[in-house]
């Protein structure tokens, strides 16, 4: 299995049971693949842990004779049944990403034509590259990894240029309509504008 998952490009962690919880706590997860234990209530409890990071999906693996047993109700992403073929369990794991989080990797953001290289600070629309500057650049991070909320230009001063930048609302104003100038085609619409409160990134349909 863990070969399967390392040709998804991803760095895999084996861990065991018992281990499970701490390993969960850990930065940078993409996705985590859940062997369900014999003992069903231990596995729904790792299921519910606090220390699961919120934004990578969890894909749980369970035996043919498990499955009368599942709760519906687990805050599970998806659901995969031994033995399940590498190509499948591949494929699981990348829509489950998408779901999560509109991209196919946590250092890769994805949106129709645009893509934002988190790791090297480089975005592309349409294949080509586009040249942002650094505040640009981390308006458009937040935006993303934060898709479908809105923010209050007050909220976006705090979070992308600090609370102790003294600059007013007008700041993000000016950075969003620079942005969308760079980043927007034609009637393709990244940033929404949603009066009187601020800006969002639309969800992932």
């Amino acid at each position: 299995m863990k070969n399967d998952l390392q040709a998804l490009d991803l760095e895999v962690e084996v861990v065991h049971l018992e281990a499970a919880e701490e390993a969960l706590a850990g930065a940078g997860i993409d996705a985590v693949v859940l062997e369900a234990a014999a003992n069903l209530e231990e596995t729904r409890r790792l299921l519910e842990s606090p220390a699961r990071p919120p934004r990578a999906p969890l894909l749980l693996l369970v035996r043919p004779d498990q499955l009368e047993s599942i709760d519906p109700t687990w805050p599970a992403d998806d659901l995969a049944v031994f033995p399940v073929a590498g190509e499948e369990l591949r494929l699981r794991i990348r829509r489950a990403i998408w779901r999560k989080t509109g991209t196919e990797s946590a250092h890769v953001l994805r949106s129709g034509e645009l893509a934002v290289d988190l790791a090297n600070y480089k975005v592309f629309v349409a294949e080509q590259p586009v040249s942002l500057t650094f505040k640009e650049f981390e308006l458009l991070r937040f935006l993303m990894t934060n898709r479908g909320k809105v923010f209050t230009r007050e909220a976006l001063l705090n979070r992308v240029w600090g609370y102790e930048y003294f600059g007013g609302a007008r700041t993000v104003d000016v950075h969003i309509r620079r942005l969308r100038a760079k980043i927007e085609t034609g009637t393709t619409v990244y940033i929404e504008t949603v009066r009187n409160v601020g800006y969002r990134f639309p969800a992932p349909q």
